[in-house]
């Protein structure tokens, strides 16, 4: 704005030589109409008139124009209004007094016209600056990357100030370099990254003092440096390449500078704020994740080992003691604690697979009967006093997605309703197609404790568990695999009530994913 304001200043300048041209034409025509008017006796009037000129050059020309004015106006107002008529004799000396207060009347008000114009191209420079810096204050408040940051400021000081400029930031060691920077227009490279103004740059960076054109020190300088100081600390220099200029307007530029490296300095503080205010909530969370997952594993994986010891140790020491019923027994409780343990294991390593982004689906057409039959099979060991009804669709049900992930995943929904339900108590898989946008839903209900519904969403985080449920063991981490699993196949799965009392967990899951071909004709029979 600042380079804008000074192009139209010498644009003005260049215009005086015609400003004189017009200022002659119009004194001459305004003395050909006071004559044709009949004025000439009216010296008083006359006088007063030939001021007009003198008011329009110094507004819209500035003050050697009016003072031009002024006195072509006293030549014209003595050649021709004052006797003896076309002479610049005078009969009377004291028209030569008047023509003297006039001169200084006019030439004062011209000095007057001429300093309210240069007010006004102030006030309009200033208006300039204020909304340069509001403009360049909220395109830097959006912004939340550091890097997209510093690109932001070098463009924006370079546009503002029609000159090339550069931020320097210190790297991990403390060594100051270009981050930023950015080329005038016709200039190809960006401006700042040479030896001398990395130089520079690094002293106003130590001292936090400006430096460069047009301030104390370093003033031999090519640039301009101000340091990016907020109270703490200083973050960096912000440069820009000036030309030679009068001195006013190298202090309105460092002016400028100076307001924009405030706000520049502003928001590196608040990104860098931001930055460590997020690595220490993911540091908070990597350690209560930590906390809970030794506390869990720990819990989870030391009851199933005690189990197997105790049951291994006792048929290693005391074999003829127990009868067969009693080998059973113990060899069940050897089993039990191996499934538990891999059931376990699973659900860790699925997690890791999620969070890592390793999950890897393999597609295939699977028969979801078939897949709850699987499911059946592998909770039918722990589930004795449970009813587990399955209510299917008349015609066969296929889904294309991984048929391994979605036996986990029911295999995980089915184990906490038998989990946390009484015994004897009833649970129901029903499963409905909707052939229009072809999505699958699977609500598994039991008739357990409930879920409370401020707790219906967070029962799908990582390690959390309800209160209600803390005398059942657990890690928190089923759920949090199945709405992973899920959402990776383009569906949704939610905690509901049961109308009965208790839970109910629907999925909803695309039958084919994009793209995908049934391999089935309507007879059941595959496609060649």
């Amino acid at each position: 704005m600042s380079e804008q304001i000074k192009k139209e200043t010498q644009a003005a300048h260049g215009k005086r030589v015609p400003a004189y041209v017009w200022v002659t034409l119009g004194v001459t025509l305004l003395t050909l109409l006071l004559h044709a008017i009949g004025m000439s006796g009216d010296l008083v009037n006359v006088a007063l008139i030939y001021l007009f000129p003198v008011l329009v050059s110094a507004v819209y020309w500035g003050m050697g124009p009016a003072v031009y004015a002024a006195s072509f106006s006293v030549i014209m107002f003595d050649f021709f209004f004052v006797p003896p008529y076309l002479s610049f004799t005078v009969e009377d000396l004291r028209y030569l007094i008047s023509f003297v207060v006039y001169l200084a009347v006019a030439i004062l008000t011209a000095s007057l016209a001429g300093r309210l114009r240069q007010q006004l191209e102030m006030v309009k420079a200033r208006e300039a600056t204020t909304n340069s810096l509001y403009a360049l204050s909220r395109q830097m408040t959006a912004i939340t990357d550091l890097n997209t940051l510093l690109v932001n400021i070098a463009t924006q000081v370079s546009l503002t100030l029609g000159k090339p400029a550069a931020v320097y930031l210190p790297d991990g060691q403390g060594d100051l370099l270009v981050t930023s920077s950015s080329a005038s227009e016709g200039e190809k490279d960006g401006w700042g990254d040479g030896e001398s103004e990395i130089a520079i740059g690094k002293w106003v960076y130590h001292h936090g003092q400006v430096a460069g054109k047009g301030s104390s020190a370093l003033r031999e300088s090519l640039g301009l440096y101000v340091p990016l100081r907020t109270e703490e600390q200083i973050h960096g220099v912000l440069a820009v390449s000036m030309d030679a200029g009068e001195v006013h307007e190298q202090q309105e530029e460092l002016r400028l500078l100076e307001a924009c490296g405030g706000l520049a300095a502003g928001a590196i503080a608040r990104v860098k704020l931001a930055e460590e205010a997020r690595l220490a909530q993911i540091t908070a969370e990597s350690e209560r994740i930590r906390t809970a997952l030794l506390d869990s594993v720990s819990h989870e994986l030391r009851t199933p080992l005690t189990a197997i010891i105790g049951s291994a140790t006792g048929l290693l020491e005391n074999d003829t003691l127990f009868t067969p019923e009693d080998r059973r027994e113990l060899t069940g409780n050897i089993r039990d604690g191996a499934l538990r343990m891999n059931r376990l294991v699973t659900n860790l390593l699925g997690m890791v697979r999620l969070e890592s982004g390793m999950l890897q689906l393999n597609r295939k057409w699977c028969d979801v009967e078939d897949i709850i039959s699987v499911v059946l099979t592998q909770v039918r060991e722990f589930s004795p006093h449970r009813n587990i009804q399955v209510e299917l669709p008349d015609d066969p049900v296929f889904i294309y997605g991984d048929e391994v992930l979605l036996e986990q995943v029911l295999v995980n929904i089915v184990s906490n309703a038998i989990k946390y339900s009484p015994d004897e108590s009833q649970i129901v898989i029903t499963v409905t197609s909707d052939k229009s946008p072809s999505q699958l839903t699977i609500v598994v209900a039991d008739q357990g404790i409930g879920i409370p519904e401020a707790e219906r969403i967070r029962i799908f985080d990582k390690f959390y568990r309800s209160e209600s449920t803390q005398h059942v063991t657990g890690t928190g981490l089923g759920l949090a695999i199945c709405k992973g699993i899920v959402e990776v196949h383009g569906g949704t799965i939610v905690a509901e009530p049961n109308p009965g009392g208790g839970t109910r967990m629907r999925i909803d899951i695309p039958m084919e994913a994009h793209g995908s071909r049934f391999p089935y004709s309507e007879q059941g029979e595959v496609e060649e």
